[in-house]
């Protein structure tokens, strides 16, 4: 078994050449997952024990001849060290386990191919045993000095990076040797005694590095004159140098005849051990299974490889040492060492303990237990390792005679628990800097039960039961931090401070307590009441809050005058009789605190008036005090006196409670003693006391206990973990900050995980705060961007504080900081790991498994990562995790399939429907993708995050690298959009565009990760260089007769089109299975796919398909309107690239990226920007795109100028019609796509800018968009491009463009119907005309195409075009007077952006409310206090400040509210904030409208507002107004539709100039007096009939050319007829 490759830190000392250098390097051989369990045992065993005889069950000894090895590696400690003893970083850990795992295995496997029987792995020492004959020993010494030569030469130094060699000291002995297997039937350990034992541990020490020593006796009994020694001194032992090699002497013949000694050499050339090849025998099974721990033992039954096994977590470690007098016969001491075996394993294992080892020295023996191994883990394992500890140490003392000397050490923290060595020899082993500690402290404070400091802080045992020692000096650690002697659990003799550890503070809020708090104020009222006691108990786990519960109930008593008792009890309590009472009334008698010299004073104070004289030396040995003995209290016996005591504290708290009502707060009272609760149950009867007390739900209760629970004047009271809001709302408090970003939000429900888990982030610096109160500010670098993301991002959590000075922040995460590889604080993961133990192994295996693929999982991959499972054992596991909520399906009414009697049937009916998909769609890429997102409940989620991160960081390294390369190859082929958008990349074209790699062949199913070679790289780029799944599938090979006569010919008119359109939405049905009207999976695939998958590269290294997969992740969320993730996965791409250079000629990138890519990169930047508001920037960017593009874009007039001419001239010339191979056309439309995209960015960027240079280039960008477009040759494309230009024409005032570029959309628009980006365009111009109709005035046919294409965005699921079109709706039935339709239609916006983060969605949102709140008739959206509060949260940011049209309407109808209740303050700032805005606005609907909203505002101040009330804004003379009305008929020339409108206002200024007075409800409220002549007539709807979403009008009459001209001429003569009123007036 072998755990990884750490071949990059570890230089071998000339290895080549090694017989047994093929799993030491490299290609490492593995085990097979299929090895029979005997196989698999007799790896962890030597074949000492493999190929024994049956013995007797009581301790006997076996001798025998034979040859002992010992390797002894040195400079291990001392590396470990330079790890440093906390090893904070797990990394330092991984590659310490790592180091040291392969260096030994090459030196096990040497040992093997030279006959050798490695008996143990002890520490840092190999001992390896070869059995022969007495006349056998010479020949066998020459063959062990042959392999310690060898194994010095070839493995004599290893250099590591971290500038410690390792090295090696190797001692060799002969002669008997002794073995004993001590134990019971459950569990059995071999030991190897007797004098060549010690021999060879002196030869050990004897030897210096890189040398061999041979023992005395070794050296009397092997063939002398072969060998170049040094005698050392006092003949103790001879320093081997070489071997002679004589011309008679043929080592390899020698080596044949050393082998016809050893019967148990391999045979196979296949395996290094004979054991390992045995026949299946049940009996040798159950044998050795004695001699292998449990937990391993369950592993090994579940069938998990053995690469599974290894884990980095932190244990207990107790090493017991004990010394025998030289004296005691050797058997003699076996029977104590098994005397002291059993004794010591019964100990351990009641506090979930294991014995693992046991060994001997020269003195005595050692027993390493370990707390915490995987399966056993504990809350209080530090206490009950102590507290064992100490039994073993008084039993050692009083039941072992021959004993000298009992140490016993414990340390804890984190080791590598695992499999160490060879694959045809390894042991289970612990490896870590604690567990050198806990040797070095065995010889440091001999005697003693020492522990480190991290054992005595997490014991939580009372600081009385500890000593601290004198720190000393130990060999190889630097420094060993404090020590302490455990003196075992004492009687605490003096009072310390008992009280609650959690004080309540004042500025910190208790969240979502207002049940648990209610229970508390019942209790008093019912204590009031009835004159009787009351008991609340809250029962909740481990940090839910409780004990903040009891500081805040304790606040509130205070602050009542009530008398507050407040006692946190710990498990140690639990042992003392009385203690919880005894504390209490210490507490009550105020001596808990006072001077011991005092105390006496104290209480006979507190006790005069209440208790007799006589009486109180009742209480010297419960309070430590010495009264004078009476004569009444001499006369009783232990009895009494307990009672009596009892009698005085009721009689004492009775008339307490008289005076001050009385309350006992007591935290953690399942650690009560069983007197006190027997004390408090007859209390609660007597006396009108409220006792408040926390529990966890898992604890007995004793008898006592159990009574005052049942008693009717108690209530229990289960603590619910708090909601997703109220734990946001404590994460912001706990960070000091209004907004924290998504991926922090993992606590669910727990306050204790929300508290560990933001100070961990915030000591370890990786948190950034933001001002929020100040003013956005564009920026020109994309690296400093974090802070605008959050603040145009929704966060919805109001300040905690009142104050009005108080500073709001947004946290964000430092750029270089990525959160999936920052470790969980160690609190926190000792909790998820204490759960992870609680499963049983095979439920561990899938839990560490699925942490793997990431939070959310499919059951596919999860069986692909477990070897031997069938999908039935994968079911029943899944289910029963999903019973106790450690996993849940994504979609909570998936439910699981039911649960197969005896044959798997739903599984093999599963297994079948998939057969049956994979025959009838051979050859097609796309149906195993979607196969995966099938409507089945196969995708499941971690229902508590932080056991997800644990089970994830125990893995070690290399195994992560391998399992993560696994998941990445099952995804690669997934990473594409969904079979409704007819696959192809999100990025289109993306895998034809990227430069090959050059690749190599030939993966295993567990590669190991080199630096050298990119594994993941050499399977995925052959991949990428495949044609496109869009190419190659065919979605129908055939079209129908309907579909081809759909197609035949193009639509020549409006009305064609919209009949089609009509058509086809009424065959969109499941029978008709119309390919673009499936649903869209491409939110699944980005959420289970790319973004995994994009981890799992960035985890194994593999950062140029990172950078590729982060990519199309960043376009899948823009595709999906989800920004803020698009920034996140553009984030991560950026770290990976590294920190852009001064100048460009400077640049060095990380990653080696194509052109085409850093294109890609620059163009979705700019987008991001663009939807944050970030102009310049995503100017800058889109520009650079379009250069790496090869296709620049002028700065100055003169090149706009030049570049038009150009354009004008420009005559396409399509791909379809090009020659080049497919490959390179597809390259081709891969850059056009892109350029496309950069000019549509390009020329609405500077739409926004409402001055000349800006519109011309703009026009620029619109004229290159459609030229490229048509190069591109791809009819939606086009139609998207035309749509494009109408809406820019119509923003800038272009009545004939804008008509044109719609009518030419409509003609293009004939073949967008099999394909989802057909269908995009297709809507995308249904919206275009409802938009248009709008602009025009026609609403009923507004409204109509708007419902049709709000039903076509539901199937495409296009968030931002579902908006728009809603916005339409809105905006059509609200010239309508529609407005029941249009509450509807905001109801339907609200649910489309309220969980989102469009923060520009939410304006025109609450934008449309204002106007519903102010024209509506009183119907109410939403109250107009949110709508202003959003306002004023937003109006500075970013995105809202680049929208003017937007915000002139909103700052417009803010003043017109204003208005009405006569707040003229108000008024006047908005109305400020409006006059900024109106000369930054165009054409556009919004834009329009914003203005007339601010036309009413002026014809407002000019009637109805008083002189003298405005501080800021001049007054302003009718004909200066009358400018804004002559600006808003030459801009708005394409929105006819509020002509009439503004007209009438304009009249009613000029009329003002005549002192002709309006009425204020006119000018108010102008819809109910005017817009009934004004508009058109005809209701869309009639006021009692009712709509849905789903609205859909079967026909409508063509709205043609002669009506539109008409509606002309209306406004015209209304014009006139205005200006002949002027006239007449003036």
């Amino acid at each position: 078994m072998l755990i990884g490759c750490y071949s990059g830190d570890l230089v071998s000392g000339g290895s080549a050449g090694n017989p047994a250098a093929v799993m030491a390097t490299g290609d490492r051989v593995r085990a097979p997952l299929l090895w029979p369990v005997e196989a698999r045992l007799a790896a962890l065993l030597p074949d000492l024990l493999v190929f024994r005889k049956p013995r007797a069950p009581e301790p006997e000894l076996a001798t025998a001849q034979g040859v002992l090895l010992g390797v002894h590696v040195t400079g291990f400690t001392a590396l470990m060290d330079r790890f440093s003893l906390t090893c904070k970083s797990e990394d330092d850990l991984d590659k310490l386990a790592h180091i040291f795992s392969y260096y030994i295995s090459d030196i096990i496997e040497h040992v093997l191919c030279f006959g050798g029987d490695i008996l143990n792995i002890t520490g840092n020492v190999l001992l390896a045993l070869w059995t022969v004959e007495q006349n056998q020993l010479s020949d066998i010494i020459t063959l062990v000095a042959k392999c310690s030569l060898e194994i010095q030469e070839k493995f004599g130094v290893y250099h590591t990076r971290e500038g410690q060699d390792l090295q090696l000291k190797i001692g060799v002995s002969a002669g008997w040797i002794s073995q004993v297997i001590v134990g019971d039937e459950q569990r059995q350990y071999l030991l190897v005694i007797g004098r060549d034992v010690d021999d060879v541990q002196l030869a050990q020490r004897l030897a210096q590095a890189n040398e061999i020593v041979l023992s005395w006796n070794c050296w009397t009994l092997c063939e002398q004159y072969m060998f170049e020694v040094e005698i050392m001194k006092e003949d103790e032992a001879v320093k081997l140098r070489d071997m002679r090699i004589t011309d008679p002497f043929d080592f390899d013949e020698h080596f044949d005849k050393c082998l016809s000694y050893l019967p148990h050499y391999r045979t196979s050339a296949n395996t290094l051990r004979t054991a390992l090849e045995l026949d299946p025998d049940s009996a040798l099974e159950q044998t050795l299974r004695k001699h292998i721990m449990k937990n391993l033992l369950k592993k090994i039954d579940e069938g998990q490889p053995t690469e599974y096994i290894s884990e980095f977590r932190t244990v207990t470690m107790v090493l017991v040492s004990l010394e025998f007098h030289k004296t005691g016969w050797m058997l003699h001491l076996c029977h104590l060492i098994q005397e002291a075996a059993l004794y010591i394993s019964t100990v351990i294992e009641k506090g979930g303990g294991q014995l693992s080892q046991i060994f001997m020295f020269e003195k005595g023996c050692m027993f390493l237990c370990v707390f915490g191994l995987p399966g056993d883990k504990k809350p209080d394992e530090c206490a009950h390792a102590l507290e064992s500890s100490v039994s073993i140490f008084n039993f050692c003392w009083e039941n072992l005679t021959e004993t000298k000397l009992v140490s016993i050490g414990i340390t804890n923290g984190p080791v590598f628990c695992g499999v160490v060595g060879a694959v045809a020899r390894h042991e289970y082993t612990v490896i870590g800097p604690k567990v050198s500690l806990v040797a070095r402290m065995i010889t440091a404070y001999p005697g003693l039960v020492s522990c480190d400091e991290v054992t005595y802080l997490r014991s939580m045992l009372p600081a009385y039961n500890f000593k601290k020692l004198p720190e000393k000096m130990m060999k190889n650690i630097s420094n060993p931090g404090k020590t302490y002697e455990y003196l075992g659990h004492r009687r605490c003799i003096m009072f310390g401070k008992r009280h609650l550890i959690r004080v309540r503070s004042k500025n910190h809020p208790l969240f979502d307590r207002e049940k648990e708090l209610e229970a508390f104020q019942m209790a008093q009222q019912g204590c009031l009441h009835q004159k009787k006691g009351q008991a609340v108990l809250y029962e909740g786990g481990k940090g839910y809050g409780k004990s903040r519960l009891l500081a805040e109930i304790n606040l509130l008593a205070q602050k009542e005058e009530h008398r507050v008792l407040s006692l946190k009890l710990k498990e140690a309590d639990s042992k003392q009789y009385f203690y919880a009472i005894q504390t209490l009334m210490a507490i009550f008698f105020e001596i808990d605190t006072c001077p011991a010299f005092y105390r006496q004073e104290c209480l006979h104070k507190q006790l005069c008036g209440k208790v007799e004289e006589p009486l109180h030396c009742l209480f010297n040995d419960l309070f430590f005090v010495k009264f004078p003995l009476s004569f009444e209290v001499s006369h009783m016996d232990d009895m009494a006196r307990q009672k009596k005591i009892k009698e005085c504290f009721f009689q004492v708290l009775q008339e307490a409670v008289r005076e001050t009502p009385l309350i006992f707060l007591i935290d953690e009272a399942q650690h009560m003693d069983a007197a006190s609760w027997e004390f408090l149950g007859t209390l609660l009867s007597s006396a009108p006391i409220i006792m408040v007390m926390t529990l966890m739900p898992t604890s007995t209760l004793c008898g006592g206990a159990q009574h005052v629970l049942q008693s009717p004047q108690a209530m229990l009271k289960p603590i619910s973990k708090l909601a997703a809001n109220s734990l946001l709302k404590m994460a912001c408090w706990e960070l000091g900050a209004v907004s924290i970003p998504q991926e922090l939000q993992m606590c669910l429900g727990n306050p204790l995980y929300c508290k560990a888990l933001c100070r961990d982030l915030l000591s370890k610096d990786i948190l950034l705060f933001h001002d929020l109160q100040k003013g956005e500010e564009e920026n020109s670098k994309w690296e400093t961007l974090s802070a605008n993301v959050m603040k145009s991002t929704m966060y919805g959590i109001p300040p905690v504080s009142s104050e009005e000075d108080q500073k709001l922040y947004v946290c964000t995460v430092k750029d270089e900081v990525n959160l999936d590889t920052v470790l969980l604080p160690p609190l926190l993961k000792e909790i998820a790991v204490n759960q992870l133990d609680q499963l049983s192994p095979e439920e561990q295996l899938l839990v560490k498994c699925a942490a793997v693929i990431g939070h959310s999982f499919h059951v596919d991959l999860l069986q692909h990562l477990l070897p031997g499972w069938d999908k039935h054992k994968l079911l029943q596991v899944l289910r029963a995790l999903v019973d106790i909520h450690v996993l849940r399906w994504c979609n909570e009414s998936q439910e699981l399939p039911a649960e197969p009697i005896s044959v798997p049937f739903s599984v093999e009916v599963i297994e079948k429907h998939k057969e049956e998909k994979k025959k009838s769609d051979a050859g097609s890429p796309l149906r195993q993708k979607e196969e995966l997102f099938l409507p089945q409940p196969e995708v499941l989620e971690f229902g508590v995050p932080l056991l997800r991160e644990a089970a994830w960081e125990l893995w070690p390294k290399a195994q992560q690298r391998a399992l993560h390369l696994e998941c990445a190859c099952f995804l690669r082929d997934l990473a594409c959009r969904c079979g409704s958008c007819q696959g192809g990349d999100f990025v289109p074209f993306h895998r034809f565009a990227i430069c090959s790699i050059k690749s190599s062949r030939g993966t295993s199913r567990f590669c190991s990760y080199k630096d050298t070679g990119s594994v993941l790289t050499q399977v995925i780029t052959d991949r990428l260089q495949l044609p496109s799944p869009q190419d190659s599938f065919q979605f129908q090979t055939k079209l129908s007769r309907s579909r081809e006569a759909f197609t035949s010919a193009p639509c020549r008119s409006e009305e064609e089109f919209l009949d089609r359109v009509s058509r086809t939405l009424a065959q969109a049905s499941p029978e008709n299975d119309l390919l673009t009207m499936k649903p869209c999976h491409c939110e699944e695939i980005l959420k289970f796919v790319l973004s995994p998958l994009a981890q799992h590269c960035l985890v194994i290294g593999e950062n140029t398909c990172a950078f590729y997969y982060l990519l199309e992740a960043a376009a899948a969320s823009l595709d999906l309107s989800d920004n803020y993730m698009a920034f996140f996965y553009l984030r991560k791409a950026s770290s990976l690239l590294g920190q852009p250079a001064a100048f460009s000629f400077l640049k060095k990138r990380k990653v080696k990226i194509c052109q085409f890519e850093e294109a890609t990169f620059c163009r979705l930047r700019s987008e991001v920007c663009f939807n944050m508001g970030q102009m310049t920037l995503a100017k800058k960017l889109a520009r650079q795109a379009l250069r790496l593009l090869k296709k620049n874009f002028p700065w100055t007039w003169f090149g706009v100028l030049f570049q038009t001419f150009l354009e004008k001239y420009w005559h396409p010339c399509s791909l379809s019609q090009s020659a080049d191979n497919p490959s390179e056309k597809k390259k081709k439309l891969a850059v056009l796509q892109q350029r496309v995209q950069c000019l549509s960015l390009l020329w609405q960027l500077y739409n926004l800018e409402a001055t000349a240079s800006s519109r011309r280039f703009a026009c620029l960008a619109t004229l290159m968009q459609k030229n490229s477009a048509k190069e591109f040759a791809n009819e939606a494309q086009v139609v998207s491009t035309y749509v494009a230009l109408s809406q820019f024409s119509q923003n800038v005032g272009d009545r004939e463009k804008w008509l044109h570029c719609e009518q030419m959309a409509i003609q293009k628009s004939s073949l967008c119907w099999f394909s989802r980006e057909g269908l995009l365009a297709t809507a995308q111009l249904m919206q275009t005309l409802a938009y248009t109709k709008l602009c025009l005035g026609h609403l009923d046919v507004s409204i109509k195409l708007g419902f049709q294409a709000h039903e076509m965005c539901g199937h495409l699921r296009k968030p931002a075009l579902e908006n728009l079109v809603l916005s339409v709706l809105f905006r059509s039935a609200f010239l309508k007077k529609k407005f029941d339709l249009c509450v509807h239609v905001l109801d339907s916006q609200w649910a489309l952006i309220s969980q989102g983060h469009d923060i520009l969605g939410l304006a025109c949102f609450y934008s449309a409310c204002l106007d519903l709140l102010l024209y509506g008739k009183g119907l109410l959206c939403r109250p107009f206090e949110e709508c202003l509060r959003f306002i004023q949260y937003y109006e500075h940011s970013c995105v809202l400040t680049s929208q003017s049209n937007v915000m002139l309407g909103v700052h417009s109808s803010l003043a017109m509210w204003f208005a009405q209740d006569s707040q003229w303050d108000l008024f006047e700032y908005h109305f400020s904030k409006a006059r900024q805005l109106v000369k930054r606005t165009n054409a556009s609907l919004f834009g329009s409208h914003g203005f007339v909203r601010f036309l009413e505002c002026h014809v407002l101040m000019l009637q109805k507002v008083p002189g003298g009330v405005f501080m800021h804004i001049p007054p302003e003379t009718p004909s200066q107004v009358l400018k804004y009305f002559k600006e808003f008929f030459s801009r708005c020339v394409t929105c006819p539709v509020y002509h009439r409108w503004v007209s009438e206002l304009k009249a009613s200024v000029m009329r003002y100039g005549k002192r002709e007075v309006l009425s204020l409800t006119n000018i108010i409220r102008p819809l109910d007096t005017c817009f009934t002549r004004i508009w058109i007539e005809g209701e869309f709807l009639e006021e009692n009939k009712s709509f849905d979403g789903n609205l859909a009008i079967q026909r409508f009459d063509r709205v043609t050319d002669v009506k539109e001209n008409r509606d002309e001429e209306e406004i015209q003569e209304c014009n006139i007829k205005t200006k002949k009123n002027h006239l007449k007036g003036s």
